[in-house]
């Protein structure tokens, strides 16, 4: 079985730290070479309440690596009877992916320092940074977030960059497509944005919602 025989989540992901916590967010799509194989996969996952990730590459990889997470950061809460941090989140993905998972990854969340986002990449390497996309669409998101990117961005604004991001990637990456998911991540834990809502900032930005 070759790679184009596998479902991949060739992809847009993004995570941003803003004023208070941070933002992930990703598209739906879902392919298997030039097949679009799925039309509504989940690629932004709760690792705790605290913590999320995203996921790019393939598909039974990324949902086995979520499953070990948050087995792994549960375990962690029980023994120690505190919420593990979003560095020693990062540190434990990055120290995982280098057993083989095709993957590439994003990992934040909010914890007593403050909102942290890491992108992750197959190899181990994990860097922490304001604002980072992964995935075939990453560099048109990137384009978009360098121009809209602020640190002191409020929870609307920063819904409405992410939103602008992945609209650009999905406009020109054929991998990237089939709706939006967008997750806040604050002191006051894990919030997804309902689908309701981002189809209405979607059209108030003047953008189609790719379904």
């Amino acid at each position: 079985m070759t790679k184009e025989d596998v479902a991949k989540t060739g992809t847009t992901t993004i995570g941003l730290r803003i004023k208070e916590g941070v933002i992930l967010a990703s598209d739906q799509r879902a392919t298997m070479g030039n097949l679009i194989a799925h039309r509504d996969v989940q690629k932004v996952y709760p690792l705790s309440d605290n913590i999320g990730m995203t996921i790019a590459g393939l598909v039974g990889d990324a949902q086995l690596m979520v499953r070990y997470m948050q087995s792994e950061i549960s375990i962690y809460s029980m023994k120690r009877g505190s919420q593990m941090s979003v560095a020693a989140a990062a540190t434990l993905v990055s120290n995982i992916i280098r057993r083989g998972f095709y993957l590439g990854l994003i990992v934040g969340g909010c914890d007593a320092t403050g909102g942290h986002v890491y992108s992750i990449d197959a190899a181990g390497g994990y860097i922490e940074d304001d604002y980072t996309s992964v995935g075939s669409g990453s560099v048109f998101a990137l384009g978009s977030l360098e121009s809209s990117y602020r640190a002191d961005m409020s929870k609307k604004d920063a819904i409405d960059v992410a939103i602008t991001a992945l609209n650009s990637a999905r406009r020109r990456d054929s991998a990237s497509g089939d709706g939006f998911l967008i997750t806040y991540i604050g002191p006051k834990g894990y919030e997804e944005i309902p689908q309701d809502q981002i189809k209405m900032r979607c059209a108030e930005l003047g953008f189609i919602y790719p379904n």
